[in-house]
């Protein structure tokens, strides 16, 4: 079997010739990427409460991905494009999203004056509502420790629209079967591949936007559903049931930086102790020196019915090397009540039930 790294060399390889080649044509194609790694501390682990250390895979400030992109102009003011997307684990030059070649994105579809149509692996709707209010985004330290769904909103079989009217900004997603991946429990794979003849109900989702961008603020509004299916991992295991989070964020723009702010609430059927939750945000950014900004957040998880809630706080700093390449230290801290055992880091050990834990990390981002 062919090692993966040689893999990984010979697709980039063949990617990259078939980018050159399209390049002199009417068709315009880009190789980007994000390389991000960093060296993490976390304290209070269970069940020995020591520090654990390590090089996480999963994410950093942002996690890494490559990609190839394009678009071809078919007159008539229409043009066709097409993204493929994916992630991996620089720590270990694995690939993410369950293994999944173009986990990320993998998708072709067609644009013009009246908006763009798509069809293939897509990112649903809730992701658009976060971007602008959420400054920290998928950082290791942020909404992903609370809720690994928000950074991995991507269905498989998807059809989306998205279009504007002046400064409204609307789109709906429709999936037929939103992860065909086995790679579970997790958000990298639910094992929920869907489009069964004797129920079509299983393993659909869909969501909604509609969002408002002005000068110097801005507001939107999403709903996301999905349902569940037979061998589908987080408690979802019918198509009678469904995980449903409805999202109302906004952000006004300060001088040079920004805050904003949201309330998600979720009801999930697939839990029978605690369906209904809300995650509430407010966070800001702001470039204290021209080659510096800080960012800080704080986000509050109300578990209803519970006494089991959770509250971080999370403050980063990035000093930029180049617009290319930038050097970061963060600092988060998950304040854990109740039988809560959340840990502040993706992907990191939890603390013991009731117990706050605190992570420290120092990395590199690097762009191309």
């Amino acid at each position: 079997m062919t090692p993966l790294p040689i893999l990984l060399a010979t697709r980039t390889a063949a990617l990259a010739a078939c980018a050159a080649a399209l390049s002199a044509s009417a068709q315009t194609v880009t190789l980007y990427g994000i390389i991000d790694v960093g060296v993490e501390r976390l304290s209070n682990t269970a069940p020995s409460g020591k520090n654990q250390y390590r090089v996480p895979s999963l994410t950093a400030s942002v996690p890494s991905r490559w990609g190839v992109r394009g678009r071809e102009d078919l007159g008539g003011g229409m043009s066709a494009e097409f993204v493929l997307e994916s992630g991996f684990a620089p720590d270990m030059g694995t690939l993410g999203q369950g293994g999944r070649s173009f986990g990320r994105q993998a998708y072709v579809g067609l644009l013009g004056s009246w908006g763009q149509l798509s069809l293939g692996r897509q990112y649903t709707m809730i992701g658009a509502a976060l971007a602008d209010a959420d400054v920290l985004g998928p950082n290791i330290y942020g909404h992903a420790s609370i809720d690994a769904y928000l950074p991995n909103s991507r269905a498989d079989n998807a059809i989306v629209y998205r279009g504007n009217v002046g400064s409204f900004v609307f789109g709906a997603h429709y999936t037929l079967g939103r992860d065909a991946v086995n790679a579970g429990p997790g958000p990298s794979g639910t094992n929920c591949p869907g489009e069964l003849a004797s129920d079509s109900k299983a393993c659909r989702g869909a969501s909604i936007l509609l969002k408002y961008d002005a000068a110097r603020w801005g507001a939107a509004l999403a709903v996301d559903r999905i349902n569940g299916g037979p061998g589908a991992f987080g408690g979802l295991t019918s198509s009678s049931l469904s995980d449903t989070r409805t999202v109302v964020s906004g952000y006004v723009k300060v001088a040079d930086g920004r805050i904003g702010a949201y309330v998600l609430h979720r009801n999930n059927e697939g839990s029978t102790l605690t369906p209904r939750s809300d995650l509430y945000y407010v966070g800001g950014t702001y470039p204290v020196l021209p080659l510096v900004s800080i960012d800080a957040a704080i986000f509050r998880y109300d578990l209803k019915n519970s006494d089991n809630d959770a509250t971080m706080v999370v403050v980063r700093g990035t000093y930029f090397l180049s617009k290319r390449t930038a050097v970061y230290a963060q600092a988060g801290q998950m304040a854990n009540k109740g039988a809560s055992a959340i840990s502040v880091s993706v992907g990191g050990l939890a603390p013991s039930p009731g117990q706050s834990q605190t992570g420290l990390m120092a990395g590199i981002r690097h762009s191309f």
